[in-house]
């Protein structure tokens, strides 16, 4: 594999949101400019000894707990003479449920993440026994600026914000995140310089509470004066947003992604929304700062001024109280909005949120078939807006990684239409004309290049 015997080698386990993904590709990238050598799955380090297994946790529900640390029993198993190192959500919140495990080195909180390079450069602890997981979150300390120029992404992540202030009281992300900061504006705009320089086409920013950016900032500024300002440099073709809050989609940002799309700068015609109920009274409790009317407006508002916008929403089902009433409230929501798909999540009450406590929890059964009744209407969504863009002709980012079930090139459009379609490898990472021809699945359509 092209392996030392003796360079020191990492691989790392990532669960949990974009924010995860970017933070880990950010300690691959130190990683390697230190001399390891990052080991995929499909690779065996040559020297166990001088291997580390870094796995980022995330505690967002029950079965995200469950699988980090199924992960972390994995890497243990699977490397019985590597260092194990275990960060993330699952760490900061929980460390003690995790010192449990047999066979772990280091738990790194989040205000240390960023020195699990260094820890590993310069290790301070070789009989490698479990030490305390690091609690000094420090709730005003920047973002990491920069990002991490690996792998086969072909539109790598930039975490522009993090930490949260609202604390929904089903949520344990404002406690194992810390309160809400930013990335200064000319990091933003630094970052965003280098990866278009790096001959990459579109960025994604991400963040935990992404509508609040700049808030903190001195002086202060907001999410569209960064945007405005990241489409007037002109230093990346597409710039793409993860989730953000109903209310912060103003009227003056969906204006400003609704302009007419030139690239550089174009910012891409696609909103993920969280409503997570379509019932005022579920809203009240889960402490969500919006109501049904609001949400329907919010929708209404994106799809005149973008007909052809892509727009996403999460679900949270089975939320204490919820009722057969309260629940139809949200599924006839949901069925009358123009919306193009839905991430479904089941309640998981997470020990430390307000709602842990809530009486009338909602039986499991009942919460699996609400579920499914939900992502069933989700696909059909998928579906129709997909049929929609039949026959018509769409700019496709061709990603540099095949699909691994069809050996076909696939590509990405504005609007978060993933398409397949024939073509040679010399026009991977390249923006292409496509006719959509035809849907191959509830997710994906058939496109040829014209």
């Amino acid at each position: 594999m092209g392996h030392t015997i003796n360079k020191p080698s990492f691989s790392i386990v990532t669960l949990g949101c974009k924010v995860n993904q970017f933070e880990s590709e950010t300690i691959a990238w130190q990683l390697k400019a230190s001399g390891f050598d990052w080991i995929t799955r499909s690779a065996v380090p040559v020297n166990p000894r001088g291997h580390t297994c870094i796995i980022n946790t995330c505690t967002v529900t029950h079965k995200a707990s469950m699988q980090s640390r199924q992960a972390i029993r994995q890497a243990i198993r699977s490397h019985p003479e590597a260092r194990i190192i275990v960060t993330g959500c699952l760490a900061q919140t929980h460390p003690d449920s995790i010192r449990n495990i047999s066979g772990i080195d280091r738990i790194v909180g989040h205000a240390h993440k960023h020195r699990i390079p260094e820890m590993l450069v310069s290790p301070q602890d070789e009989d490698a026994r479990p030490l305390p997981a690091e609690h000094c979150f420090q709730p005003r300390s920047p973002a990491e600026p920069g990002f991490a120029p690996l792998g086969n992404r072909t539109r790598p992540f930039l975490k522009i914000q993090d930490g949260c202030d609202t604390f929904c009281t089903y949520c344990i992300v404002p406690h194992a995140r810390g309160r809400h900061r930013s990335m200064p504006f000319a990091d933003v705009l630094a970052s965003v310089q280098n990866i278009g320089a790096a001959n990459f086409h579109e960025v994604v920013l991400t963040g935990i509470h992404m509508g609040c950016y700049g808030k903190d900032l001195s002086p202060k500024t907001d999410l569209v004066t960064l945007l405005a300002r990241l489409r007037d440099q002109r230093a990346i073709d597409r710039i793409r947003l993860s989730s953000v809050e109903p209310l912060e989609i103003t009227d003056k940002l969906i204006h400003l992604v609704s302009e007419p799309w030139v690239r550089p700068g174009h910012i891409c015609r696609h909103f993920h929304i969280p409503m997570q109920s379509g019932d005022d009274t579920i809203l009240k409790r889960m402490n969500r700062p919006y109501r049904q009317l609001e949400f329907r407006q919010r929708i209404a508002v994106i799809k005149k001024a973008m007909p052809d916008a892509a727009i996403g929403v999460d679900v949270m089902i089975g939320f204490p109280g919820e009722t057969e009433f309260f629940y139809h409230n949200t599924l006839k929501l949901l069925d009358s909005l123009p919306i193009t798909y839905l991430h479904v999540f089941p309640f998981s009450a997470r020990q430390g949120t307000p709602a842990s406590h809530f009486p009338d929890p909602v039986p499991a059964g009942v919460v699996r078939e609400r579920c499914r009744e939900v992502r069933e209407l989700g696909k059909a969504k998928r579906r129709t807006f997909l049929k929609k863009h039949l026959n018509s002709e769409v700019d496709v980012l061709v990603e540099t990684t095949r699909d691994r079930t069809t050996g076909r090139l696939k590509g990405i459009t504005t609007n978060y239409i993933k398409i397949l379609l024939d073509g040679n490898d010399d026009i991977k990472n390249t923006f292409q004309n496509v006719r959509i021809t035809g849907i191959h699945d509830d997710q994906t359509a058939i496109g040829r290049l014209l």
